[in-house]
């Protein structure tokens, strides 16, 4: 086993920081949209817009900063974001107005795309066969949700709104020093004669970039999603006040969070295509479950009708938000397991590029599940929507990866062979 650099250790440290700081500035509008929607007196979709729209510039921004982490090096990259990122979240303090909420929200999701500038940089320091975890640690970032469901909730309720921004925009800023202090020189930027941006964006004509998108949209579109939406959840299936729901919703974010890493030590033992398929099974049948919404049934017996009801407890349902946060957060560290081993030459081009489809998926989830939510008036819906798209990518993986391998494996070629 190859050694890593010997400053790999201290820079994953600190990248995994200043990602789970920026993680859970991205999610600030999962928690404080909610007193905002009271105030605005906003509907289902009009509340998913607005959580969801710090997440569309962080996803498009993915890619540029991807690149420009190629060229330039993380550790000026992830600095310049974090500072100027400050800007506008302190901003969000002083809004009044939808408007102007959904446009300073879309600024300061820049933040989002810290992702595509610390999974390349962190990686390079590390030797192929033990970059699974070292993305899987990166990735443990993710917990920023759990902690902005933490944090932002007793904000509210000590202080009102409007200083959950102001605090984490202090944050972001002394976040951005700390970094600049602790992180080393990136070992793979500023190569002279490097590829153009045009033969960079040339790997988007390779069917695994695209394969690899509709998996990231699944788990961290899956991920980001949930964790904007959850706490709002609980407050309307089951009542419970802002901190409470806040603290339950954890159960979801943060082993989503933790467990990243531990999900990229499997896909360096096992293989990223393997954690991949029985990711997808377990997301499968936890979906099936939580879709079915609450019934109440009334049937005829010999003693006249009888009713009850069927609906998940709050500690049944999340029990079962804990066993899809772990799945997911397998999920996410075996796609990047898939792109470092696939793509070793091009990490911040096609991370981006990846990243990019799990930040729109992130985006747009929300947005349609309020959009169905005023629509169907279910509130499970939204995990109706989500059980469809895991049927999607079982299918992509099992003919492009399962029923391939097996094909090959019986081939007539193959088999002469193994005869000879």
């Amino acid at each position: 086993m190859t050694s890593p650099n010997r400053r790999a250790y201290p820079v994953l440290a600190v990248s995994t920081l200043a990602f789970m700081v920026c993680f859970a500035v991205w999610m600030m509008f999962g928690v404080i949209g909610i007193p905002i929607r009271k105030t605005l007196g906003l509907n289902n979709t009009e509340f998913g817009l607005l959580t969801a729209t710090p997440v569309l510039l962080g996803a498009l921004m993915r890619l540029p900063l991807g690149i420009w982490t190629d060229r330039f090096g993380g550790r000026i990259v992830m600095t310049l974001l974090l500072l100027v990122a400050s800007i506008p979240v302190y901003l969000a303090s002083y809004a009044t107005q939808y408007w102007q909420l959904l446009m300073i929200g879309l600024l300061l999701g820049i933040v989002g795309a810290s992702f595509a500038v610390g999974m390349p940089y962190c990686a390079r320091f590390f030797p192929p066969d033990q970059r699974g975890f070292a993305m899987g640690v990166f990735g443990a970032g993710t917990v920023g949700a759990a902690l902005n469901m933490f944090v932002a909730p007793r904000l509210i309720e000590g202080y009102g709104w409007e200083m959950v921004p102001k605090v984490y925009a202090v944050v972001l800023l002394a976040t951005g020093i700390v970094f600049w202090l602790v992180a080393a020189p990136d070992p793979g930027a500023g190569k002279k004669g490097g590829p153009t941006l045009g033969q960079q964006l040339a790997v988007l004509k390779d069917p695994r970039v695209w394969k690899l998108c509709q998996y990231y949209s699944l788990a961290f579109g899956g991920f980001t999603a949930l964790s904007l939406w959850m706490t709002q959840y609980y407050i309307q299936e089951y009542g419970f006040d802002v901190k409470v729901a806040g603290t339950l919703a954890m159960a979801f974010a943060l082993p989503a969070g933790i467990l990243r890493a531990f999900g990229g030590w499997l896909s360096d033992r096992f293989g990223a295509h393997s954690v991949t398929w029985w990711v997808l099974w377990a997301a499968w049948i936890v979906l099936f479950l939580i879709s079915y919404p609450p019934t109440q049934m009334t049937i005829s017996t010999i003693d006249g009708p009888a009713s009850f009801r069927l609906g998940w407890t709050p500690a049944l349902f999340t029990l079962l938000l804990f066993a899809l946060g772990v799945a997911l957060a397998f999920g996410m560290a075996s796609t990047f397991k898939y792109v470092s081993d696939e793509f070793p030459g091009n990490l911040g081009v096609v991370s981006g590029i990846v990243g990019l489809a799990g930040g729109l998926g992130g985006f747009l989830l929300p947005i349609l599940w309020g959009a169905v939510l005023d629509l169907t008036r279910i509130r499970s819906s939204c995990f109706m929507l989500l059980y469809g798209i895991v049927w999607v990518s079982l299918i992509l993986i099992y003919f492009t990866e399962v029923r391939k391998k097996a094909l090959v494996e019986h081939s007539p070629d193959r088999a002469s062979l193994s005869n000879a």
